[in-house]
């Protein structure tokens, strides 16, 4: 009966507070809501765009959906008849869900950028070649696009297809950095529009633009190696929780039951977390180094 009256007082007040903040603060709810919502679809949209993919926009809203009300639905009827569990754990996990799918574009599309700054090499020595054998700026990237796989291909195909379309030099390179923001791509865009403008040695300038790629190449390799083991001891300490939680769970599941049905295990569990998240955090800052 104490269980009860105590699950009871904590639901109203925790319904108090909700009503509260809506109330009083319900434009900014509504934006947060919008922008974690809509938002999140018209930013992975934008980036599936970005990628050279063409999207459904029916199918990606079905699927995104589905990662988030459809699992947070069924973790909510795993745990049933625990309402305030299951409605808490099933908004966690809805929101996670929707987010899930930008996380996931954002990784590709840094694989994607990292690929492409590591075409750069071979792309600026072909386009170096091309402008000391007499070519100009726009022949010595077809000559790219002839010879090379994508990315490289699309974007500089893609810079080509604007210059067509009547758009300048100037005007195509800088939305491919627009398009890019990697510290090599601006590079090589800034070096182009500046040696348009005031005279240079385009050939040499892109044969020292590879030597500071390969440079920088060399030192993110370097880093890499000597934070592998950081990140395999961060993912590792991450996970052992929740791997834990899953043996006493099969192995003695009254052991851990008070944590999802009584109030202070649902505090604790909740501060669990939390500790989680940030402790992930700072071992994601710590170990990630750019150069």
């Amino acid at each position: 009966m104490s269980i009860f009256a105590n699950e009871l007082v904590f639901t109203i007040l925790f319904g108090l507070c909700i009503f509260g903040i809506s109330y009083f603060q319900s434009e900014k709810v509504i934006d947060w809501l919008r922008q974690k919502s809509l938002g999140s679809r018209e930013y992975v949209i934008q980036k599936l765009e970005l990628m050279f993919v063409d999207v459904d926009h029916k199918k990606l809203t079905a699927t995104m959906l589905l990662l988030s009300l459809g699992i947070g639905f069924l973790v909510f009827l795993l745990v049933w008849p625990n309402l305030i569990v299951g409605f808490i754990l099933g908004s966690i996990v809805t929101y996670f869900g929707w987010q899930a799918p930008k996380f996931l574009v954002d990784y590709l599309f840094e694989k994607r950028s990292d690929l492409l700054v590591n075409q750069m090499v071979d792309g600026l020595t072909i386009m170096s070649n091309g402008i000391r054998s007499g070519l100009s700026v726009t022949q010595s990237m077809e000559r790219v696009v002839d010879n090379m796989p994508n990315p490289i291909r699309q974007e500089f195909g893609l810079v080509l297809s604007q210059i067509k379309l009547g758009l300048s030099i100037e005007e195509a390179l800088s939305n491919l950095g627009n398009r890019i923001p990697a510290p090599d791509i601006q590079m090589f865009v800034t070096a182009i529009n500046i040696l348009k403008e005031t005279g240079g040695n385009l050939g040499e300038t892109f044969a020292t633009m590879v030597e500071t790629i390969r440079e920088r190449q060399k030192i993110h390799k370097k880093i890499e190696a000597l934070t592998a083991q950081g990140v395999t001891q961060g993912i590792i300490i991450t996970c052992i929780p929740f791997v834990l939680m899953l043996v006493f769970f099969f192995v003695d599941p009254g052991f851990i039951k008070p944590l999802f049905t009584t109030t202070l295990g649902i505090i604790l569990l909740f501060v669990m977390l939390s500790l989680q998240i940030i402790g992930g955090l700072m071992i994601r800052k710590i170990v990630k180094i750019k150069v």
